[in-house]
């Protein structure tokens, strides 16, 4: 297939790029740069820097790449600045959404793949959550996703897009050659791993006062490689079915106490850790039921448990201690 993932130089658009193309596709990536690198982007897929924001540059793209399928992984993506600033997030996440899907109608694509987020589910009634759970989305973050998904859900109902909303946990650890690099970090193994490379003096432990048997919130980590291998699983289902919902995560869960010791043991270096406030819009516990994807489209994760996760992240970051400005591989 002719495959152009949006955010393709990001965290895991990137990863996803990789498997892509060691599945056989032919991959065009679409990145603002915003977050992303352009030396993360595998040198066999065709960089094109460009904005969803601005509508004509995504049609000259689809009209030179004309691609049938569409992965979607650009989006603002911190749960804490969309509450501060949800204009952002409830805005540009959507409209940016809306200009891609146009042209993707426009132009004929058949199949699109949704990086969503277990963002949607605030206040889960079952844990761990299957995707029968009711939609209560945590933040503007998780709003503009739902969102999304309701209008992949019309774009379906009235010209037959098929497509496949992937809400994924906790994202974490690291390829071979992708890592993770953000400016500025906001997820929690990195931020440790740069307490055990010295670049931080602490790490903060937000809230150690929720319902969860040491205090700190529970969430489920599911690994980059992991998340990629079910983007392609649920891109070639497409062929065979219309819509596809699936969580994505490994059915455990792990405090922000845990990961800390973790990284300790991991890494052989002491981790200063401290308790902060709680976040506006941090659940207590998240934790994935995946059975489904796993049932229907044989997903097996190679990398179902947390130590595992990590080490593979100390890895590239003990490599690339400054990030993608350390090696263009």
């Amino acid at each position: 297939m002719r495959v152009l993932v949006t955010g393709g130089a990001g965290y895991i658009g990137s990863v996803a790029v990789d498997s892509l193309l060691a599945d056989g596709h032919e991959v065009a990536v679409f990145d603002n740069l915003y977050m992303g690198h352009k030396v993360a982007v595998n040198e066999q897929a065709a960089f094109v820097e460009g904005d969803l924001a601005n509508k004509s540059e995504v049609d000259a793209l689809m009209k030179e790449f004309r691609p049938d399928s569409i992965m979607h992984f650009a989006a603002y993506s911190l749960v804490g600045e969309s509450v501060e600033n949800p204009f952002k997030y409830l805005g540009d996440n959507v409209s940016n959404g809306l200009n891609l899907l146009q042209s993707a109608v426009e132009h004929g694509v058949e199949r699109f793949i949704l990086s969503s987020t277990a963002n949607l589910f605030d206040d889960p009634e079952t844990i761990p959550i299957s995707e029968s759970e009711r939609l209560v989305p945590g933040s503007p973050y998780g709003e503009s996703k739902y969102f999304i998904e309701r209008i992949l859900h019309w774009m379906h109902r009235t010209k037959g897009l098929r497509y496949a909303a992937l809400r994924y946990f906790n994202a974490a650890g690291c390829s071979e050659v992708r890592g993770e690099d953000h400016d500025p970090e906001t997820h929690l193994i990195p931020l440790i791993l740069q307490v055990a490379l010295g670049q931080r003096e602490k790490i903060m432990m937000f809230g150690d006062d929720y319902d969860t048997p040491d205090g700190t919130c529970v969430r489920d980590y599911i690994h980059v490689e992991d998340l990629a291998q079910a983007h392609v699983l649920a891109l070639n289902a497409l062929t065979d079915h219309e819509v596809l919902h699936y969580n994505l995560g490994n059915g455990n869960g792990f405090s922000v106490k845990e990961v800390v010791e973790t990284v300790r043991e991991v890494t052989g270096h002491p981790v200063p850790a401290e308790v902060a406030p709680r976040r506006e819009g941090d659940p207590g516990v998240l934790i994935a039921d995946s059975t489904r994807i796993r049932e229907e489209l044989g997903w097996d994760p190679k990398y179902p448990d947390l130590k595992s996760i990590i080490e593979s992240a100390w890895k590239w970051h003990s490599a690339h201690p400054h990030g993608y400005g350390d090696s263009a591989t």
